[in-house]
Formats: C-alpha cells, structure tokens, sequence
C-alpha cells in the first residue's frame, strides 16, 4: 500500500522554511522549567478517571475545580500566559459543590457529574459571564437565557469553569487575521511552542484542554474552526454533523455550516462529552433533523480493534501539503493497513467542485448579516450595538481598541448583501450542499468506504497579527460545506508541533468515526501533553 501512496518530493520554498524557524516575539519572558508546569496532579487526567476519585472520595468536584482554576491562574494568566481563558465563571466552585452534596445523596446524573468544562466565548450562559465572540463591541452582553447545549450541561452535572478566547467573531472578521486573536482576550498562545499559531477559530478551547486548564472543552465550527485548533494542539475534536448539536444562543455565522462540538485529550473522552450535548431543540430546525441519528452514549463505539476490516478512502493530494506530513503519513498508513484497515486512493472526494469555496464563503455572508442581526435583536451590550451596521460602525469609532491590526473586511463585505430572499443567495444556497454530499456519497458508494482519510493540517504556523495567518492547507472543507462529520485525532508531530488525521464520513455517521478514530488512538498512542516551550531551536 505505501508504494502506491508514496508522494512525490517537491521544492521546499523559502517561505515554508520559515513556518520552522523561530518567531519568538522580541522581549517575550521565557517559561522555567516545564517540568513545574506539568507536575500537576490531573496531568492528563480522563473523564473516568476523574470520576473514580469523586466515587472513591479520593477528591470532590470542589477540590478538582479548585485545581483547575489554580492551573489556569499558574498557566493562562501567570508563567506561559497562554491567554486561552478570557473569563473564569464566578460561580464554578458553588456549581461543584452542589454537585458534590448531590453525590453525597446518592444522586449522580451521569458521568458528566462533576466534571469542570469550558466552552467558546460566543456561546449563551445565563449567569456571571459575558458573551462576546471576542468583541470589544459585544462586552457587558450578559444573555438571558442559555444556550440550548448549555442547558444541557447543566442537566448533566457538568461544572461550568468559564469560557476560552477565539480568533474575534469566530474569525469572520478580517482577511488578514491572527488566529486566536480577539480585541477582549488578545492573542492565544500555543502550549507546545508559545510562538506558535493555536489556529481558529476554537483557539482558546485547543489550547486551554491541551495544557489541562480543565477536562474537556467545547469548540464550534463554521469551516476549520474546531479541527484546525485541535490539529494545531495536540487534541481530538469532533465537528460533528450539522444539526447533531443545537446551535439556538450561539453567536452565528452560517446556518447552513455552524456547529458545536467537543474537544477533549482523548477520543473516549470526546464521545463521552458529546453524549451530554445532543438532542432535539424545537428552536434550532436542523436540530430536528437529528431526532433518531443521535445517542445518549457514544462510548459504546469504543473500540481497540476500530481499523480491523475498515474501509478507508485516502485523499491522496492532501498527503503532500507539507513537507513534514508527507513522511508522517507514510508511516502511519503503512500502521493502519497492519492494523487491518484497507486503504483506497481518492484524488479528490468531491470532483468538478469548480468555485465551491467562493460559493461558501458568499453564502456565509448572507447568512451572517442576517443571522447575527437577528441574535443583536435581543442581546444587550454595554455599547448598545444592534446590526452588524452598528458593529461596524463602534469599530471605526473605537479603532485603537477594536481593531489596532488588521481591520474588518468580512464584516464590511457582509454588511453589503441583501437578505435572505435575494435570488444570489437563493441560487447557491441548497446548491452547495448538495452537490458536496453528492460527492462525497458517491465516493463512498462507489469504493464501499468506511470513512475517508486525510492529515488535517500542517504543523503550527507562527503567530503574526501584523501580516495574518499563513498556514500551509486543511482537509476541514468539503465536510464543511456539505455539513458531515469530522473527527481529528493526534497523529505525529514535526520539529514538536503536532500534526492531526481526519476521518470523514456520511451524515450522522458519528459512531462509525468513533470506532475508526479509538482505533487509530489506540494504535498510535500520539498524543503528548504540551512543554510550553518558548520557541523552536534551530
């Protein structure tokens, strides 16, 4: 199999050389020794684990929380300044305790009792916390009502820690940005090596499960957002399939696209988590599109032997999309075909997609304006902004604060599409969809796939909110205009930085991809808690 997936070497550019050199920022303090940062006594710790010392009495839930947030004061805000967390809930130790009193009455919810999460700055908390999307425009935007995923966390048991930092407006913002910048939280640092790209726009909640500020995270994706970022920090996330997870009181920026999803250190824990997020929200109608696909516990696909008798597609032009990947999956489909998976090349797995990128991207623009003006309608800012008009407009009056890199192009270029009855958006709209499932099932059909293998990005780029991001490709698209799931999971690493693999697949195909992902994990054992290391040597 690895002779005919062998990838023929290229040139390596001078611009790619500098992906790899240092790009420490000039005066940045350097971290002691990492080995104090990760003698922490939940280093890496498991949703199960966690849960076993809460049974045994070993710890509460208030003694883990209290933990967690002495981490994140030693991490985020102290030592690395990681900047993952842009606010710490108010009430995480109350929660816990109650949790606790509950476990003492013999009452437990289930197995995410307990257990201290943080979820995206652009999600709804009725309580103590903000809503901002990383928007100085949105600050003092306390909602009113929870997020319909967060209602269900609560239901669960899970204890709310606070909420993690984003590229600014979830990085509909701006054609030149910083990933993991926003004007509230400033820029997320990557915890393997702190120069580097945390990517977007989930950023925070990479960053802030990798360096084990808290359990488990939950990111959301539009095109990248939750993948890249777990790519870029060593994590599993699951974009799952459009509709699995409500979106009603998460700040929008396509209907058609958007969802949430979890990020965790482990695929257990990553299934586990998303058991406690699904279900049918009458508020949200792609949620109902999920009634009959979803499961209270995805753990059941866990499987050590996931890969045995697989079939896999592998998008064979992805294999090259840098320099460092190219050998690293080499090597590990030469592992997946020992494991028992059977491999079949794919050149492309949506062929004659033509602009259906562009296409994307315009419909995001309608769908943004008019679905962020909707969420502006009842929300309530300090600034009292209520269109995208007004957003743009407290931007330039505020410029210095707002916007003091790059600017707001996306944001400008949306305000100028009409609404959702404009025959431009109504041409493309379904189109785009369809066609990718199209695609997508068709090459699945026709090679009686499994799933569909891709590397899910480079390694880190270097952080520069000067001159914007400039990484080397993703596989995170077609899924995403199609609205399928993805899962990513910790491969390889390059120079130190990780590097993730994707497995693809067919609408609310989530078990199968688990199962095929445990097994990949099981087999590979990649992932590595980050050193928080200044810079690259070289």
């Amino acid at each position: 199999m690895s002779h005919s997936f062998s990838v023929t070497s290229f040139f390596l550019p001078s611009w790619i050389i500098l992906f790899l050199s240092g790009c420490g920022e000039p005066g940045m303090e350097e971290p002691g020794p990492t080995a104090s940062y990760n003698e922490f006594p939940l280093l890496e710790a498991s949703i199960q684990e966690l849960q076993s010392k809460m049974e045994l009495g070993e710890l509460s839930s208030q003694q883990i929380t209290e933990l967690y947030l002495d981490r994140i004061l030693a991490i985020d805000k102290d030592g690395p300044k990681l900047n993952s967390v842009i606010e710490i809930n108010p009430d995480a130790l109350e929660i816990a305790a109650a949790m606790d009193e509950e476990r003492a009455a013999g009452m437990v919810r289930g197995p995410m009792h307990g257990i201290p999460v943080m979820i995206k700055d652009n999600i709804d908390t009725a309580d103590q916390m903000m809503t901002t999307a990383g928007a100085t425009a949105l600050i003092g935007n306390y909602a009113k009502e929870d997020a319909f995923l967060v209602k269900k966390l609560r239901e669960s048991g899970a204890v709310l820690l606070g909420k993690t930092n984003l590229s600014e407006w979830a990085n509909f913002r701006s054609f030149k940005s910083s990933s993991g910048w926003s004007s509230r939280g400033g820029q997320t640092k990557n915890p393997y090596v702190l120069d580097r790209n945390p990517c977007g726009s989930s950023s925070g909640s990479g960053a802030a499960v990798s360096a084990n500020l808290c359990a488990v995270t939950i990111g959301t994706e539009t095109n990248g957002s939750i993948v890249c970022p777990s790519n870029a920090n060593g994590v599993v996330g699951i974009k799952p399939t459009v509709g699995l997870i409500s979106r009603s009181g998460v700040i929008p920026i396509s209907f058609s696209q958007d969802t949430a999803g979890p990020m965790a250190r482990s695929v257990s824990d990553a299934a586990l988590f998303m058991g406690a997020l699904v279900g049918v929200d009458d508020r949200d109608s792609k949620s109902k599109e999920s009634a009959g696909h979803s499961h209270d516990d995805y753990t059941q696909f866990l499987n050590e032997d996931g890969l045995r008798g697989k079939r896999i597609g592998v998008w064979t032009s992805k294999l090259s999309m840098h320099y460092g990947v190219e050998p690293a999956m080499e090597s590990i489909l030469k592992r997946m075909e020992e494991a028992g998976a059977v491999l079949v090349g794919l050149d492309e797995i949506v062929p004659d997609s033509g602009d259906m990128g562009g296409k994307s991207f315009l419909r995001m623009q309608y769908e943004f304006k008019d679905g962020l003006n909707k969420y502006l309608e009842t929300a309530s800012p300090s600034s009292g902004v209520k269109t995208l008009a007004d957003i743009i407009a407290h931007n330039r009056e505020n410029e210095a604060e707002a916007m003091p890199y790059f600017k707001m192009g996306i944001l400008e270029l949306s305000e100028t599409r009409g609404d959702l009855q404009e025959d431009k958006y109504l041409d493309i709209r379904d189109s785009i969809t369809d066609r990718t499932r199209e695609g997508i099932d068709e090459a699945m059909s026709s090679h009686d796939l499994d799933a569909i293998f891709a590397p899910t990005g480079g390694p880190a780029w270097c952080s520069d909110p000067v001159n914007g991001d400039r990484g080397v490709g993703g596989s995170s698209s077609p899924c995403a205009w199609a609205g399928y799931p993805i899962i990513t999971v910790p491969a390889a690493s390059v120079h130190g930085l990780p590097l993730g693999v994707s497995f693809m697949g067919r609408a609310w195909s989530e078990g199968e991809l688990i199962e095929i992902a445990y097994g990949f994990e099981q087999l590979t054992q990649a992932r590595k808690a980050p050193e928080f290391l200044p810079t690259i040597q070289y």
